[in-house]
Formats: structure tokens, sequence, C-alpha cells
């Protein structure tokens, strides 16, 4: 099949191939007469499986290790499944770090609701210079808000 058709089946471009065929991750097609790549049929699944792998999280320079070892009749599914695991751990962390912004984040939209609900009209608020306080573990209150809290009101 042509380029264009693999293009299309797989939903990248003839671009993308020919960075895959580059890098070693799709074998280089034989050629038509009129100087077209012609790639076989299995190419198709080749392409579908670095693309399902990309989307798991596999980088090209892993997938492109992983794949000529497989290539030259080596069974690097112990490594892969390693490789899985790591980048399990990392998705772990990740989320582990974007809950803890978020509950920043919250935090930070509290106190700024309140220097808002305190700042009259056309005055500044002064919202950043307080992120950049609070990022050093100082918490700004507003003298109001302090006093709210003393009353009994948020």
């Amino acid at each position: 099949m042509r380029s264009g058709e693999l293009a299309n089946l797989t939903g990248v471009s003839t671009d993308t191939l020919r960075h895959y065929e580059r890098l070693g991750l799709l074998p280089k097609p034989p050629r038509t007469d009129g100087g077209y790549r012609d790639y076989p049929g299995d190419a198709l699944a080749r392409v579908r499986l670095i693309r399902r792998a990309l989307s798991v999280g596999f980088s090209l320079p892993e997938l492109t290790v992983i794949l000529k070892m497989r290539d030259g009749g080596q069974a690097p599914c112990h490594r892969v499944r390693t490789m899985a695991e790591s980048k399990l751990q990392q998705v772990k962390q990740q989320i582990k770090n974007l809950s803890e912004m978020r509950k920043q984040l919250e935090g930070l939209l509290r106190d700024w609701n309140i220097r808002l609900a305190h700042t009259r009209k056309g005055e500044p608020a002064r919202l950043l210079e307080a992120l950049s306080q609070t990022a050093m573990g100082v918490r700004l209150r507003s003298p109001l808000t302090h006093r709210n809290r003393k009353e009994g009101r948020p």
C-alpha cells in the first residue's frame, strides 16, 4: 500500500511514516517503479502498535530499542513490562503533584475571593503580590478579613 493510504488508515501523516522509517521503527518499504513507497500489509499493524504504545507513554526512542530487539529475534517482554511499571509510577507521582497543586489553588482562590470581597471597586487587590507571599509560606489576610474572623464572619 502507498504512503497516503497507510497514513489515512493509521491517522498519521506521511511525514510521520518517513520519520518512523528514519528511526528504524518502520522498515523501509520497497519502491514502485515510479519511486513511491509500497508498504507491505504488516506495516499497518506496526504503525498501529507504535501509535498505541505512544498513547500509553512509551517514547519513540524507547520504541526504537524495543522494536529493534524484537526484529532481531529477542523477546524484550520483561524490559517492556519494567518500563511500563516505571511509567505507572511516574503517572502516580504526577497525579499526586497535581492533587497538591489543586489544593494550593483552591486555598489561593479562597484567599483571593476574600481579598476581592474586601477591596473597594476600582482599587487593586494585589492578588499577584499575595501569590508571591503565600508561595513563601506567608498567608496574607487583609485587616478586614482578620476583623471579620474575630467577629465570627468568614
